[in-house]
């Protein structure tokens, strides 16, 4: 096979496919529009034998596969021509083409979502000679008796179909099903399945399924597409290794390549420890001391406090140190699992000549923790710790170079390490490093702190690896100093940003100004379902009020003027999940839903399971697939609402002025 992704063949360059689709649109932003507007009702071309003989070895198609009690299906998708293959496999009829069915996962690069764990199982049944009938207890038992590939082969006495496959479950964030990336990515077409799955398909509904099928695979291309970035770094990544990591997520990357390393270095295979203390304490390492009396009584409780591993293998947070509540200045600080966090509460802060607001992160917080006290799991010794620092200079080299690309794969394994000390199923489990890391986190920040406050200088926001303070023009030099100080006591290093303004909802969710006019925002008020590493981690939801509120706190837009301005559907669509699914005045909706609001539609959407409403769901004129423009009943005063709503949120205005509607009546 010529592919840039067949595991045998990892020399070839990275221009040869990856960037090859997309022509030479590198932009996220940029290349989505050539992919996301699918169509739905449009005729399907299909590829002859002559055309998809004539397509090279190695090629990219997205594949999917259906079944029914009287019908299985698995149909492709050329990515370069938009052109199908269709396998069926009727009660009456049987699979024809086995041949080449198994020829097309021999031949070409084929890329599924949760192929590994279902399509190809099910693809391997059907090559078997299994009738529909068969495959669907097949699919029964994957879907709800959560059957893994091995009991597969176990169970039927058969060996998986070995091919050259791209799985993107994993390489997408957070595993969420494809209609939820679709929605996410704005696809043209949001579809359920059309008929219950365990329903006998009649002559005239079949059409209907492919059609489905089509659809997922017209937004597993678009998935696909937009994840070209992710999948060159995994592309590098397996040649650097020499394993084939295209379907793996960071984390565990970042764990197959340690255990590479490891087994290179020993010669022995790594495993997952067998047994661990189910009670560990925190070892306080000696540079982090205090001066203040509540962060001395602090510090003492974590010393002598246990932590408890869960039977999940979880560690379990101490009420005694989840409960506490340190005020150091006008702030009050909390820690937890995920890190130290501030606890404002809408607030709005502006710089000027003598007030300065400056944020410092400490730079790769977590890993420099992990090298800084030469942490390892103890049932890999300081094997690991060598292989950690390894890859950390290999990756200082290649950025010093200018090798970007070997660097950004690096930073993988480098920062995809850190959640896999608390997963039990790993090779790196080791529940008392996780803590050492974050508890060791979040006590520096405290010193930092402290050390700012008692130079004089208020810190108004902490959140894991940062703090953002209030400076005086006139106390720049002592901030300076401070931080410098800290830095040299704890081996840190940190970066710095300024804001000319900053607004908060909370410590994670703001919006902030940069002094060079660049935006920076967090949690709710980040781009979601356009652009980004963000994009496929959170639904879209009336991003045009984002806009406006933007727009209005870092220029002085009226948010009326941005919304009406806006000529964009996708920036009005609310994406949203529905356990169980969801009905619009008697119509089923599906699970994972878009709407808009609108002045015409009446009443609200209803989950299907209770009769309850849909929250915010007032006014929904369902889309669920994307009309071409904005529609004529869009209700703008709606969004204006909202828009102003966020502005009080995050202290920008007050709420009488977003009572009265207009910002400049």
């Amino acid at each position: 096979m010529n592919s840039l992704f067949n595991p045998d063949m990892l020399t070839l360059s990275s221009e040869e496919f990856i960037r090859k689709p997309i022509a030479a649109k590198k932009d996220t932003e940029a290349f989505q529009d050539e992919f996301e507007l699918h169509y739905s009702t449009a005729v399907r071309s299909y590829l002859t034998d002559a055309e998809l003989a004539a397509i090279a070895p190695g090629s990219a198609f997205v594949f999917d596969s259906e079944s029914y009690v009287n019908y299985w299906l698995c149909a492709f998708k050329h990515i370069d021509s938009g052109k199908y293959v269709v396998f069926e496999n009727t009660s009456t009829h049987s699979l024809k083409n086995m041949d080449k069915l198994n020829w097309m996962f021999e031949t070409f690069l084929c890329v599924g979502f949760n192929s590994k764990c279902y399509d190809i199982p099910m693809v391997s049944l059907a090559l078997e000679g299994f009738s529909p009938k068969e495959l669907k207890q097949a699919s029964n038992s994957i879907i709800f008796g959560q059957l893994l590939p091995y009991q597969i082969e176990q169970h039927y006495k058969i060996n998986l179909l070995q091919t050259n496959q791209i799985d993107l479950i994993e390489v997408a964030p957070l595993q969420g099903s494809l209609k939820l990336y679709a929605g996410r990515l704005h696809c043209k077409r949001m579809q359920d399945m059309p008929i219950p799955h365990d329903a006998t398909l009649t002559a005239e509904q079949i059409p209907q399924i492919l059609d489905y099928c089509f659809n997922d695979l017209d937004n597993t291309e678009s998935l696909f597409k937009f994840l070209y970035p992710q999948l060159e770094l995994r592309y590098n990544m397996s040649n650097l290794y020499s394993v084939d990591l295209r379907s793996k997520s960071d984390a565990q990357i970042a764990e197959a390549v340690i255990a590479h390393e490891l087994k290179r270095i020993t010669g022995v295979k790594p495993e997952r420890p067998k047994n661990y203390s189910k009670y560990f304490f925190y070892i306080v390492p000696p540079f982090i001391t205090y001066n203040n009396e509540l962060l001395k009584a602090a510090l003492q409780l974590i010393r002598d406090t246990p932590f408890q591993v869960g039977e999940n293998g979880e560690v379990i947070m101490p009420p005694a140190i989840a409960n506490l509540s340190i005020k150091l200045g006008n702030c009050v600080y909390r820690m937890g699992m995920g890190g130290l966090h501030s606890s404002e509460k809408t607030v709005s802060y502006k710089a000027t000549k003598d007030l300065l607001l400056i944020d410092r992160d400490v730079v790769s917080y977590y890993p420099q923790i992990v090298l800084n006290q030469e942490l390892h799991p103890k049932h890999l010794g300081k094997a690991y710790l060598d292989v950690y620092k390894s890859i950390i200079k290999r990756r200082v080299e290649a950025k010093k170079s200018g090798n970007s690309v070997i660097a950004n794969a690096l930073k993988i394994t480098v920062n995809g390490l850190f959640g896999k000390f608390g997963n039990k199923w790993s090779i790196v489990y080791s529940p008392d490093v996780l803590i050492q890391v974050t508890v060791s986190g979040q006590l520096c920040l405290l010193k930092l702190i402290e050390m700012i406050e008692e130079a004089g200088i208020p810190v108004i926001s902490a959140n894991t690896d940062g703090v953002v303070v209030a400076c005086s023009a006139a106390a720049e030099n002592a901030l300076q100093a401070t931080v410098k100080a800290w830095e040299t006591l704890t081996g840190f290093e940190t970066e710095e940003t300024r804001y000319s303004a900053l607004y908060a909802r909370d410590v994670n969710n703001y919006i902030g100004v940069k002094t060079d006019g660049e935006i920076k925002v967090k949690g709710c008020y980040g781009e979601r379902g356009s652009s980004g590493n963000t994009v496929l981690s959170k639904n879209p939801e009336t991003l045009i009020c984002n806009d406006a509120a933007i727009a209005f706190v870092s220029v002085g837009t009226s948010v009326e003027e941005t919304i009406h301005a806006c000529e964009d559907i996708r920036r009005f669509v609310i994406v949203r999940n529905v356990k169980g699914g969801a009905t619009k005045s008697g119509k089923y909706l599906g699970k994972t839903i878009r709407w808009y609001y609108s002045t015409k539609m009446k009443g609200d959407i209803r989950y299907v399971t209770s009769g309850n409403k849909v929250p915010n769901s007032d006014g929904a004129n369902p889309l669920m697939e994307l009309c071409e423009g904005l529609p004529e009943d869009l209700d703008y005063s709606r969004y204006i609402k909202i828009a102003n709503e966020i502005l009080v949120e995050i202290g920008a205005i007050a709420p009488m002025k977003a009572a009265q509607g207009s910002l400049f009546n």
